[in-house]
């Protein structure tokens, strides 16, 4: 087999894309869309301080459902970005806390809200000029 031929096909064009395998590149979309949601974010950005109970959560994560708090945790500890430890007491007493791999985001996830704090008035703004003052 030549070189060229041993390659991994990646996309065309340079850039940070360009190292996404083709046959990764569903895989690597999913894993960019869960840690990039919203309120993995701030479940994320939530837990850097230490471990925290259900309700410590839903109190601290401003507008975030009870629903969508037991998803976001249950989908976070699929993917091995949180642990989950669950005490056999009355009542049951269920700890969150960053897994080692949810830790390698800590900094990541707290320039991103930083960001979003510090230009919030300026999107805010460009939507309202352009027509599009939604929340979305």
């Amino acid at each position: 087999m030549d070189a060229v031929a041993a390659q991994v096909e990646t996309a065309a064009l340079p850039g940070p894309c360009s190292r996404i395998p083709v046959e990764d590149a569903d895989f690597v979309r999913q894993i960019m869309d869960r840690v990039g949601d919203k309120w993995t974010l701030m479940v994320i950005a939530t837990l850097q301080d230490g471990v925290m109970r259900y309700t410590e959560l839903l109190h601290a994560i401003p507008g975030i459902s009870q629903r969508m708090l037991s998803r976001t945790l249950a989908q976070l500890h699929h993917d091995g970005l949180i642990t989950r430890t669950a005490y056999a007491e009355v009542p049951p007493r269920v700890e969150y806390a960053l897994a080692p791999l949810g830790a390698s985001l800590k900094d990541i996830v707290a320039s991103l809200i930083d960001w979003a704090i510090t230009h919030h008035a300026e999107i805010r703004r460009h939507r309202a000029l352009t027509g599009t003052a939604d929340n979305h």
